[in-house]
């Protein structure tokens, strides 16, 4: 079997650009992926506006705060 490796670009600068959704629009995304990650730019955990969420598979909980945000 061949060996494979990622041959992407890789670089100390690269980031990651989450979706961006309001509270209505998350909680109107049907049948979300287990793992799905957004951000909610209205979302209030800790004590900031925007939070990056992902779907537990019931919920999209707050990165910050543990808490269902959505």
């Amino acid at each position: 079997m061949a060996q494979t490796t990622f041959s992407g670009p890789v670089k100390s600068d690269n980031g990651f650009i989450a979706p961006s959704y309001t509270l209505l629009e998350a909680a109107a995304i049907s049948s979300p992926a287990t793992g799905l990650v957004i951000y909610v730019s209205d979302a209030t955990g800790s004590g900031v506006t925007g939070s990056l969420c992902f779907y537990n598979g019931n919920s999209f909980i707050d990165v910050t705060t543990g808490i269902a945000a959505v």
